[in-house]
């Protein structure tokens, strides 16, 4: 039993090793960091600035879907109605193409960029390659073919020469085909 633990710890010790592992827990991890600087950012200056040009912050928009909604002036809590939150879907709509912009402008164009110029220096030098497995299948038919249709082509023009012209039996009783005859 104590033999399967080690076996098992380290399969897993190198599952976390492989490189893509842990290059998507470093993804993650800054990820959530990046995550919450746009959050922040959204919060603190987009919203209050959607506000300055409506009447409140972007996340206390909302339409009352059925009846009259009535905000506790203590609390700010509905207390009747069925009120929907669109400012809050905005404000992360907005989280959302502001995070998507900052990755791709920062991130995904610079490193295509750089991959392209690299690309430019280093360019692929085609290298001929040998003959691909198909071809190699379709020579080694062929060459079956060849070899078989040559030994019996050849064993009938030996057979035909031995017997005369007919094509008849030799004179030890072998036919022309590699069978043996019936007659004596």
């Amino acid at each position: 039993m104590s033999d399967d633990k080690p076996g098992l710890l380290s399969g897993f010790r190198d599952f976390l090793m492989r490189g893509n592992v842990v290059e998507l827990a470093v993804a993650v991890v800054v990820g959530t960091a990046f995550s919450k600087i746009v959050d922040a950012v959204v919060k603190g200056f987009i919203n209050p600035m959607v506000g300055a040009i409506g009447t409140k912050n972007l996340e206390d928009y909302r339409s009352c879907l059925r009846g009259p909604c009535e905000v506790d002036p203590a609390t700010g809590e509905i207390v009747s109605g069925v009120p929907i939150s669109w400012g809050t879907v905005l404000s992360a709509s907005l989280t959302f193409l502001i995070t998507a912009a900052v990755v791709y402008f920062l991130m995904i164009l610079p490193m295509n960029k750089y991959k392209e110029r690299q690309a430019a220096r280093n360019p692929i030098v085609e290298t001929e390659t040998g003959p691909t497995e198909v071809e190699l299948l379709t020579e080694i038919r062929d060459a079956l073919v060849t070899q078989r249709t040559g030994a019996h082509d050849a064993a009938v023009t030996l057979g035909a020469q031995r017997a005369g012209v007919d094509g008849g039996p030799d004179s030890d009783g072998a036919a022309p085909d590699g069978g043996v005859s019936t007659r004596k």
